[in-house]
């Protein structure tokens, strides 16, 4: 991406990503992290819906449709919206890691106008590691997923434990989730960026 900031270009010596060993397989989609969450949850009835799907290495493909809830300009996305499915898409990248890690930074350029109705085709990837960060890039295409670019992000996330969640979300809904009985959704609602 031309003019990302110094603070997303990993440091001399960081490491090459690697796909955990339990990480789903390519072409698995991903699923929900969390019912309410507003990039894929079903929870939201104006969220993203975003769905991903495991690529190869440390590599995803989402896609999602702008629907009339998204728009800032009149028939057009939010840039908001589009930033926020370029974040989803990215924080995503953690289900390949096996990593619980958040958004430190994102960077975005807008090159094209994306309609209302239109399909948003993304493409992520982890780039490096180093210690707790976490750098990785995304593109979103219009007009198919070989069509041309609309928006593109690179970003840093910082690892961190459960506890963040817990100490900094709101009390009603953290101790919803821990009181789920379902055990396996009680875990996915802290595995990634939320």
């Amino acid at each position: 991406m031309s003019g990302s900031s110094a603070a997303l270009q990993p440091p001399a010596g960081a490491a090459k990503p690697v796909r955990h060993p339990d990480a789903p397989p390519p072409g698995e989609l991903l699923g929900t992290h969390y019912d309410h969450c507003f990039g894929c949850g079903p929870g939201q009835p104006h969220g993203l819906r975003l769905q991903a799907r495991a690529g190869e290495g440390v590599s995803l493909t989402a896609e999602f449709t702008v629907q009339p809830a998204h728009q800032g300009a009149p028939g057009l996305a939010h840039g908001g919206v589009l930033a926020t499915a370029l974040d989803e898409t990215l924080g995503s990248l953690n289900w390949l890691l096996r990593t619980i890690a958040v958004t430190g930074r994102l960077e975005t350029d807008f090159l094209r106008p994306v309609p209302v109705g239109t399909t948003l085709y993304l493409e992520a990837e982890v780039t490096a590691v180093a210690g707790r960060k976490i750098y990785c890039t995304a593109t979103g295409r219009i007009e198919g997923p070989d069509g041309p670019v609309a928006v593109r992000a690179d970003a840093l996330f910082v690892e961190v434990k459960v506890d963040h969640f817990v100490d900094h979300g709101r009390k009603e809904e953290i101790e919803a989730v821990m009181n789920d009985p379902d055990r396996m959704r009680r875990a996915r609602a802290f595995e990634v960026n939320p």
